[in-house]
């Protein structure tokens, strides 16, 4: 395990309020702070799309947690903030395996869940229920 707090980041609303929290959490442990982003290919139906292909997929993807670094940076400039995209296999088990390897994963809260009322997205319940380590849900 390496001592970092991560956060999953897809670009909405809830991943960069979670990034926000988690580097304010990684600064408390005095721990770097890892965003990762979990690309998943277009299928091909939708990669041959006038507006949307696959290399304007990527450049977005791609775009996303860059930006977000460069944001964080600015608010927080002695947190050490780094990247990673991943790719291959879908988001909840992208970020259970990340899971297993950070300090603490966070991650971006959506939809309802019945679990105590608690906002919890079909990835972060997927993640919650598999991760043998602490997420917290923003």
């Amino acid at each position: 395990m390496s001592r970092t707090v991560t956060v999953g980041l897809d670009g909405s609303r809830e991943s960069r309020a979670a990034a926000e929290w988690a580097a304010v959490e990684a600064e408390l442990r005095a721990v770097p702070l890892k965003l990762v982003q979990v690309w998943e290919p277009l299928p091909k139906s939708m990669g041959k799309a006038p507006l949307l292909g696959a290399e304007t997929y990527r450049h977005w993807t791609e775009r996303i947690p860059r930006e977000a670094a460069e944001e964080l940076r600015l608010r927080h400039p002695a947190l050490d903030v780094s990247i990673e995209q991943l790719s291959g296999s879908s988001p909840a088990q992208s970020l259970s395996r990340v899971a297993s390897e950070a300090e603490l994963l966070v991650l971006g809260s959506r939809g309802m869940s019945a679990v105590g009322g608690f906002l919890v997205g079909s990835v972060g319940l997927a993640v919650v229920a598999h991760a043998g380590r602490p997420v917290v849900l923003v």
